[in-house]
């Protein structure tokens, strides 16, 4: 009597402690010594929703196959059971088999775009709006120059590039979305806090506020590398040593000074709002923010990357119970039992 081949199930829809066949990309595999000498492989499978770690230890019969055969960027059929650690996050338990993905496949429900996490917007459509917007109200012409100009040198980029590689808008396209949401808010603050505190002089300045929410995160395009399509992309050698504050700064200024005619103070206020706009030294500001626009700049970029974060988490978590699993970027259960 033939057997039933087992129908593959979706990485993101399998449950803590099930056993089943899944199609899944290798988007990370990163060669470690133990603290006693041995070598590991630290590898990570995805789907477009879930990310699972399996770490391949030199006496495990997968470490040769590992070693020598396993590619990032590479699509596998595998037979695992699926968990949850409850400081690690989602892993495999155990592997029972794997091979490499086959045309043949495809009649089971492999499609590689389902691999590929991106913005649930279109990037040409956003990346439209957000030169509208900087056309619109950057009335200041050489700083809007400015900001355009940095746009076109770099549009692919902005439009491939997450955000972040794990924490917030951790896919293809995360960077173009948060950039638009973080300039819708900061217009929509600026427009309120200009009316409330009419006694500030000068006044809150709507040019620099919608500049620097444009550009806040600019060196992201010079700290990520390019990457295999589902894939993080790796930090650049400047992106580890420098990090993308600074080397947003050193854009801004290179560019400023290209164009000759941008008035160095907005330059420098530029500038300062993007070396200090995480506010803190332990998120990696080298600055505290000292005018009041870095306010706005600072609390719009933190909601925004921090619901997103729990957006992803609630809408994601498929446990029992009235919480989520303990999210591993976020560092805590989220309640989820709430029916208003």
């Amino acid at each position: 009597m033939s057997k039933t081949k087992p129908t593959p199930i979706p990485l993101c829809e399998l449950a803590p402690g099930q056993h089943a066949d899944f199609f899944a990309l290798l988007a990370e595999k990163t060669r470690g010594t133990t603290s006693q000498g041995k070598p590991y492989f630290a590898c990570r499978f995805r789907d477009a929703r879930r990310g699972v770690a399996f770490m391949v230890w030199q006496d495990s019969p997968w470490y040769e196959l590992c070693e020598r055969d396993w590619q990032v960027g590479q699509f596998y059929k595998l037979r695992a059971v699926y968990g949850e650690h409850e400081r690690y996050g989602p892993q495999l338990m155990e592997l029972h088999a794997i091979r490499s993905v086959t045309d043949d496949d495809r009649a089971d429900g492999f499609d590689p775009l389902l691999f590929i996490e991106h913005s649930r917007y279109d990037a040409a459509v956003m990346f439209t709006e957000l030169k509208t917007i900087a056309t619109t109200h950057i009335a200041d012409e050489p700083l809007r120059r400015l900001v355009l100009t940095l746009f076109d040198r770099h549009a692919e980029a902005w439009q491939r590039l997450p955000a972040t590689r794990d924490r917030f808008y951790p896919f293809a396209g995360g960077l173009l979305e948060h950039t638009l949401s973080v300039t819708r808010s900061c217009l929509q603050l600026v427009e309120r806090y200009t009316a409330h505190y009419t006694e500030l002089r000068p006044p809150l300045n709507r040019d620099l506020i919608v500049a620097a929410a444009m550009l806040h995160d600019i060196g992201r395009v010079l700290e990520f590398g390019a990457a295999l399509p589902g894939v993080s992309p790796a930090y650049t050698v400047p992106g580890r040593l420098v990090g993308h504050l600074i080397l947003g700064r050193d854009l801004v200024r290179d560019t400023a000074r290209e164009l000759g005619d941008v008035n160095p103070e907005l330059v420098q206020m530029l500038e300062h709002m993007i070396l200090s706009h995480l506010a803190l030294p332990e998120w990696g500001s080298p600055r505290l923010p000292l005018v009041p626009e870095c306010l706005i700049l600072h609390h719009a970029d933190d909601l925004d990357a921090k619901l997103e974060m729990y957006v992803r988490c609630l809408s994601r978590d498929r446990s029992e119970g009235p919480f989520t699993e303990r999210d591993p970027v976020l560092n805590r259960h989220l309640f989820k039992g709430r029916s208003v």
